[in-house]
Parts: structure tokens; C-alpha cells; sequence
């Protein structure tokens, strides 16, 4: 497995929406009084080509502050690039109340999704193979059995 970090950055020299910007690279690094709130163009466009050959995506998390107009670029692209790669035929898993609220926030995305859920944490535990709480509730026949003498 390969992980595929940003290598350009998106970043304001205050956490506000009218902060100012400028764009750093791992060769720049980041100055001092600048933090990363995005990925630049660079990352965004490899990002892209690995979404391209995926066959199953799990996205739990935007990539930037994308309630900051300036810095949603990188989340609405990869949004973007998981709902082209859907639509040719790739199983997409988003996860995570921030995922959900810019999934919404862009019309119809839900629906060129494969599944979309509030539920970051538990949808990550359900892949590392942790049985939740609600799922063996649900699957123990003596505690369903409770549950539908009492409903």
C-alpha cells in the first residue's frame, strides 16, 4: 500500500475566512506565522489520477477548511474526482459529520455517492474489524429476541 501525501499547501497566516494567502511547497516548507489549510494544485491533480484507478474509495475527512472559500479547493476536487470515479463504476464510502456537511453542500453529490454516513469513527472502526456495539446488539438472538418482545 502507498500512502499519497499533499507535496503543495494552501495556507493563511490566520485561521479566518478573510485571512491572507499564499501558497507553499516541500521544497519552501511553510514559514513561520503560516499554517496549511488546503492542498495546492499539484496535490490536488495526484490526488486525482490515484482516485482515477481506485476501485474503492473510504474518505473520512475534507481535505482543507472548506468553510473558508479559500481554501475548499482541494475538498470540492476530490469530491469531484470520487463522484466521476463512482460513476465508472468505483464502490465510494464517505464517512464523517465534516465529509457529510461538504458533501451537502455541493447539490445532487449525495446522490453519485456509493454511501454517505455521519458516522466517521464507527464506519473506520467497522473496517479495522471492531464489532460495534449496535451490530452485536442487533445480531445476538437472546437480546433481539428482548427487543422485539418489548417493541
Amino acid at each position: 500500500m502507498k500512502i499519497h501525501l499533499p507535496v503543495d499547501f494552501v495556507c493563511g497566516d490566520k485561521f479566518d475566512a478573510n485571512c491572507n494567502v499564499k501558497e507553499f511547497n516541500l521544497n519552501t516548507g511553510i514559514e513561520d506565522g503560516w499554517a496549511g489549510y488546503d492542498m495546492g494544485k499539484e496535490s490536488r491533480k495526484n490526488i486525482s489520477e490515484v482516485v482515477k484507478r481506485a476501485k474503492t474509495i473510504v474518505w473520512n475527512g475534507p481535505q482543507g477548511v472548506f468553510e473558508f472559500e479559500k481554501f475548499k479547493a482541494g475538498s470540492i476536487s476530490l469530491l469531484n474526482d470520487i463522484m466521476e470515479a463512482t460513476k465508472n463504476g468505483a464502490t465510494s464510502i464517505v464517512g464523517g459529520g465534516d465529509s457529510v456537511a461538504l458533501v451537502q453542500s455541493v447539490k445532487g453529490a449525495e446522490q453519485k455517492l456509493s454511501h454517505v454516513s455521519t458516522g466517521g469513527g464507527a464506519s473506520l472502526e467497522l473496517l479495522e474489524g471492531k464489532i460495534l456495539p449496535g451490530i452485536d446488539y442487533l445480531t445476538n438472538k437472546e437480546d433481539l429476541d428482548k427487543l422485539l418482545r418489548t417493541a
